[in-house]
């Protein structure tokens, strides 16, 4: 739903300044995130930068950059206010799903989307593991009380079709997001989604969960 991707690659590209490393074009930080921070930093440094010190402090760093940083740039994709609206006025149950820190996700949501409620917000805690890990998706469907085959998971990564389908949910792939077509199919999507309007084709004024072939659920 949101654009992070400017913050995020110069909120770590500031930490790797500081400390002496190379940087990375913005862009590249499209395959550097979608894991959590620990394994951004990972991804960015050098490989002969991979200690503990090393690591932890540049997570220490980055994580405060970012702190300082996180709204410059990020905002709803295109069309993403006008799919929020017309799903809570179909009153379809929606939840958020993050690999950020829960406290994190959910200051996110409230600044950035304020006008559209969501039935639960939930970002990575200490006690679960990220996804793609089903777990947490998994207790987003036990606190709807709707089985994991009726929901419509629409993210934009591999991880995100990895977490979908081990968690037994319909994939739906976003393009407008940070990666590929061929990444989604490749794992799991079960259909891709140009535009965020195209998402609404799967449900109608009666129906407050996703549609799905017949065979599916």
């Amino acid at each position: 739903m949101l654009d992070t991707l400017a913050d995020l690659a110069n909120s770590m590209n500031a930490v790797l300044t500081r400390f002496g490393f190379p940087t990375h074009p913005t862009d590249s930080y499209r395959y550097f995130i979608g894991e959590g921070a620990d394994s951004l930093v990972r991804n960015v440094l050098p490989k002969d930068h991979l200690d503990d010190e090393t690591v932890n402090k540049s997570l220490a760093a980055v994580q405060d950059e970012y702190n300082k940083h996180w709204a410059d740039n990020t905002k709803p994709y295109a069309g993403i206010p006008e799919l929020l609206s017309a799903l809570q006025e179909r009153k379809i149950p929606k939840a958020v799903l993050s690999n950020k820190p829960d406290e994190f996700t959910r200051i996110m949501v409230e600044k950035l989307l304020p006008d559209w409620s969501f039935h639960i917000i939930r970002g990575a805690k200490p006690s679960t593991p990220k996804k793609p890990d089903p777990t947490a998706a998994l207790d987003i469907a036990r606190e709807l009380q709707m089985p994991p085959c009726r929901f419509l998971y629409l993210g934009d990564s591999n991880i995100d079709m990895q977490t979908a389908n081990s968690a037994g949910m319909y994939a739906a792939g976003a393009l407008w997001g940070f990666r590929t077509a061929e990444e989604l199919l490749a794992n799991g999507a079960k259909t891709l989604i140009e535009n965020p309007q195209d998402v609404l084709k799967f449900f109608n004024d009666s129906q407050k969960t996703c549609p799905r072939p017949s065979n599916y659920c």
